[in-house]
């Protein structure tokens, strides 16, 4: 399994900073890999909203995941449901001082192509935050 694990700081409040990233149509603002994604659910984000992203890692990629935790200004996770290989993403937010600590680990299960270029993805996973 690919694991990559991304700390930053964000001199912002974090009600702010969680409010641009778990917004899926922000995703090409601040992820460079990201070239489109939509909300494909209806109502507000929570658990059990559907997304369609595109991207490239190396390659055009297309996905659709699901979000499966969602508590405002702490936590967001999802877990992809197609695409090319199974993904899940964990994103915690903290308020410190001058701003918000985010931290967010990526894990997959690569196959075919990106099964053998693992190490190599690993690296344009955390060069994309």
């Amino acid at each position: 399994m690919a694991r990559a694990e991304i700390s930053t700081t964000i001199k912002r409040p974090v009600e702010d900073v969680f409010a641009v990233l778990t917004n899926p149509e922000n995703n090409p603002k601040w992820s460079s890999s990201s070239l489109e994604s939509t909300k494909t659910s209806a109502g507000p984000i929570g658990v059990g909203t559907t997304t369609r992203s595109v991207g490239k890692l190396g390659r055009r990629i297309e996905s659709e995941s699901e979000v499966t935790k969602f508590e405002p200004n702490r936590k967001f996770a999802a877990q992809s449901k197609s695409g090319p290989f199974p993904f899940q993403t964990s994103v915690t937010f903290a308020r410190i001082e001058g701003g918000t600590r985010v931290n967010a680990t990526i894990e997959g299960e690569p196959g075919g192509f990106f099964k053998l270029a693992e190490p190599l993805m690993v690296r344009m996973v955390k060069r994309q935050f």
